[in-house]
């Protein structure tokens, strides 16, 4: 819930208007109280006017700030309109959840209805009315209109910035970055289990899902409380990210002990089962390490297309997801295993290896820039460049990808020069895969 609120544009909004009117009513109130205390140094610093100028100031501050309130809309839709039709659809939460544009929004809103609601306390004598100016209230609405239009200068600027695609591709492995940290451990700190994880057994109960949509999130805590209870062993064999369909297995149960479980235990398992596997109409980066590999993958595919033809893009894309594989591969990505008091395992649950992840980074490049050599090239650059990073238990998946990459240079027509260069680079990468690095020009 937390993240699918940071991701929307309403509550910081709305967090701000609910202020203004809060202050709008409280303010006033408070000019009231100390209109014949305010010592006069502090009011050559405040409104003079009379009520007209007043009214006249509050009406000019709203109709201004609702104008520029529907500029800065219209500004991120067109923003969110390129960001869906020229990089990626999933680039979208990475300008809804940006503090900065939720942050005007607020500012804006907030003077707009803070403007209004000063305007109604506002009383000019007429119809036996006492005359009242709140001197305070209608100075707080000229500097938040003030720090409105700083707001606005700031805005384009930081939205002119935001729309670079170096910056989109920096902030998606910003955020991918610390969706690894936040849940991956070091390899080297990581608890090794010398025995594999157990293995359902033919006549497990399956788990069927409850709801279908992504996996967004799996709450190991309530699985393991629902495994203790049933005196049981849970496996989800799906890991966030997927794309789950209600009633089709996601995992297995099985008693510890072998004794069935009896209908109302298996009832209840399948029932806390479904509930701890959350799921959404989106992919998100709450538990799911892959996300950002999936982003960098999109803007790559999204580049090579026939109508952009930008490969350009796709190399630096490509520079992001193997300084995020690096990453990944000096972290725990085995099966996660959760234990009880008694330190027997209760529950399994999946998650990426590097061998999928690879896969996600390097498939689909290599496929739409088969025909591009500054593409290959920078693909056996990441090869590389991951084969020096990993350990020697993770090389299988680059020697694949290695062999998969040689055939696809081996069926295009590339001139003799650049053909050579890309059997260098394969012949570079298997040196790192030997613990050798040979540098450039050397021999």
């Amino acid at each position: 819930m937390r993240d699918t609120v940071r991701a929307q544009l309403w509550p910081l909004p709305t967090l701000g208007v609910v202020l203004a009117v809060a202050a709008g009513v409280g303010l006033p109130r408070l000019d009231a109280r100390i209109e014949r205390d305010i010592p006069p140094w502090l009011t050559d610093y405040l409104f003079g006017g009379s009520a007209d100028a007043a009214r006249t100031v509050l009406e000019a501050i709203a109709g201004s700030l609702i104008s520029v309130t529907a500029l800065t809309f219209s500004l991120t839709v067109v923003t969110l309109q390129l960001a869906s039709s020229q990089f990626s659809p999933r680039l979208l939460r990475t300008f809804t959840a940006d503090r900065y544009v939720q942050t005007t929004l607020a500012l804006f809103l907030a003077t707009f209805t803070y403007a209004l609601t000063v305007l109604r306390t506002v009383r000019t004598g007429e119809d036996e009315q006492v005359m009242f100016v709140p001197q305070v209230s209608v100075t707080v609405a000229f500097v938040l209109t003030l720090a409105s239009v700083l707001g606005l200068v700031l805005f384009l600027s930081h939205l002119a910035r935001e729309i670079r695609v170096e910056t989109m591709l920096r902030s998606v492995h910003s955020a991918a970055e610390r969706t690894i940290h936040r849940l991956l451990l070091e390899r080297e700190s990581a608890a090794r289990d010398s025995n594999a994880p157990p293995e359902p057994p033919a006549d497990a109960l399956l788990l069927p899902v409850g709801t279908s949509g992504f996996l967004t999130a799996v709450d190991g805590e309530a699985l393991l409380e629902a495994a203790v209870e049933a005196d049981a062993v849970l496996l989800i064999d799906r890991h966030p990210g997927s794309s789950l369909i209600a009633g089709t297995p996601m995992g297995a149960a099985w008693p510890r002990t072998g004794k069935p479980f009896c209908p109302e235990t298996r009832t209840r398992l399948v029932r806390k089962a479904a509930e701890a596997v959350i799921t959404g109409a989106e992919r998100t980066d709450a538990q799911d390490v892959a996300f950002g590999l999936r982003q960098l993958t999109d803007v790559i595919a999204k580049a090579l297309s026939p109508g952009i033809n930008d490969p350009t893009t796709a190399v630096h894309a490509l520079s992001h997801s193997s300084a995020l594989l690096c990453e990944l591969a000096h972290r725990d990505l085995g099966t996660r295993l959760l234990r009880d008091d008694q330190h027997q395992v209760r529950v399994v649950l999946q998650r990426p290896d590097l061998e999928i992840l690879l896969d996600l980074a390097v498939t689909q490049p290599l496929r739409y820039g088969a025909a591009e050599p500054a593409v290959l090239t920078r693909i056996l650059m990441l090869l590389r460049e991951l084969a020096w990073s990993s350990a020697p238990d993770q090389h299988p998946p680059v020697v694949a990808a290695l062999a998969r990459l040689r055939s696809t240079i081996t069926g295009q027509d590339f001139h003799a020069a650049e053909q050579a260069r890309l059997t260098e680079l394969a012949q570079q990468v298997e040196q790192a895969l030997a613990g050798r690095w040979t540098h450039e020009g050397a021999h």
